[in-house]
């Protein structure tokens, strides 16, 4: 068992997530045995900041990934979603304990990530995914609405602004006012991925690209469209209008909405850092 520094670090940030992460050996061995799983070669990429992710074997021989979520707001019905979506075009979910939040996943493969493709090719291919992802629930469902994520974003943001004397609280306030008002005012609403970017779809052989880890909520399908946006910096930055429009397009969504969730984020998104101006520029870039 190898735990990555990245989520190490994480779960120093409070006691419940320490204790979290004191359990876990126990936890991985209890589900190794209940799922009688066999370890295989290491994944490749980027070491998981939010799970405990390994490659394993599952009981038939079947290559498979163990993935064990750490307690996270944002992450808190992604097993829910997989069985919503139920590999159309999400990675499969072969056994799942909620209670745990452990997910034994099908394994893609090669599993290499959309990222390695131009911008524009992942335009075309994220914009696809999102269009089959959005689909209504029917209730009674689990999944909370887009807003209680924009309420806690914004809650997040206004304690940190008071250490921050030097930012532009107009473009914060705007952010923050549209975080309140675009949840309540969508014409149409679906389930939502909200953290689907280049990093988070891979190549896979049951279909071409299959998206991992997705954190659903109900809401705006325009607000899908940010995560990837904000993920090509450098080129929303330079042509954000051309960039924002084209994407829209493709995904068949209203670009004016597009444009305010992006600003909405890029303004008013709780950060690590807020004395980084390249946000603040896009947002004035883009600002209502």
């Amino acid at each position: 068992m190898r735990i990555s520094s990245s989520l190490a670090a994480n779960c120093l940030t409070t006691p419940e997530l320490t204790a979290w992460l004191d359990r876990l050996p126990d936890v991985i061995r209890r589900l190794e045995q209940r799922w009688a799983l066999t370890p295989d070669t290491p994944l490749d990429g980027e070491e998981p900041s939010c799970s405990y992710v390994t490659a394993v074997r599952a009981a038939n021989g079947m290559p498979a990934v163990l993935k064990i979520a750490m307690p996270h707001m944002e992450g808190e019905h992604e097993i829910q979603g997989l069985r919503f979506w139920d590999g159309d075009p999400t990675v499969r979910l072969l056994e799942f304990d909620d209670e745990l939040g452990a997910m034994l996943l099908e394994r893609c493969l090669p599993g290499s990530p959309l990222r390695a493709l131009a911008e524009d090719d992942q335009d075309a291919v994220i914009s696809g995914l999102l269009r089959r992802l959005w689909r209504q629930p029917q209730k009674p469902h689990p999944f909370r609405p887009l807003s209680t994520l924009t309420r806690y974003w914004a809650n997040e943001t206004r304690s940190q602004i008071e250490q921050q004397p030097d930012i532009d609280m107009g473009l914060v306030r705007a952010g923050l006012h549209l975080f309140e008002e675009l949840p309540g005012n969508a014409t149409r609403t679906a389930l939502l991925a909200t953290d689907l970017h280049a990093g988070n779809v891979v190549r896979a052989e049951r279909e071409p690209w299959l998206v991992i880890d997705p954190k659903p909520f109900v809401g705006d399908p325009a607000y899908d469209a940010t995560q990837h946006l904000l993920n090509c910096r450098t080129r929303l930055r330079l042509h954000p209008d051309k960039t924002i429009r084209n994407f829209a397009d493709l995904a068949e969504i209203e670009y004016e909405r597009v444009r305010l969730w992006t600003f909405a984020r890029a303004a008013a998104e709780p950060r690590d850092d807020w004395s980084n101006d390249n946000l603040m520029s896009l947002a004035r870039a883009i600002a209502p």
